[in-house]
């Protein structure tokens, strides 16, 4: 019974639970498809993920577990989708946004520095 409107999430995963998941998936986001092993930069960022989140009741269950990189799985956040197909869209839809952002602000700022040299 929940206390104080608190309700029963599934426990975090144990080290020897996390590993289990990066090696079933060798180690690659399966949202945008980072190689957690190409190097130790990449390796430093990959994460497990909840498909359906914690937060919404989502099990601890291999099947609603799966590697990810730290940028994908905040991306994904706490929404809750039907499955991992429609999480990867969403995930992969806003990462181009996100990119497009960043490209057109750093554009700007080089544009700014440029003509403050000259």
């Amino acid at each position: 019974m929940p206390i104080l409107g608190l309700s029963r999430l599934a426990k975090p995963l144990t080290s020897e639970e996390g590993y289990r998941i990066l090696e079933r998936d060798h180690y690659r986001c399966q949202y945008c498809g980072l190689d957690g092993m190409a190097s130790f930069e990449n390796s430093l960022i990959m994460t497990v993920d909840f498909v359906h989140p914690r937060a919404k009741k989502g099990k601890k269950t291999p099947e609603n577990l799966v590697a990810a990189c730290r940028p994908c799985n905040v991306i994904k956040g706490y929404r809750k989708f039907k499955g991992l197909e429609e999480a990867k869209a969403y995930v992969l839809k806003r990462r181009a946004e996100l990119q497009k952002d960043w490209e057109a602000k750093t554009a700007a700022l080089r544009g700014k520095t440029a003509s403050a040299s000259v």
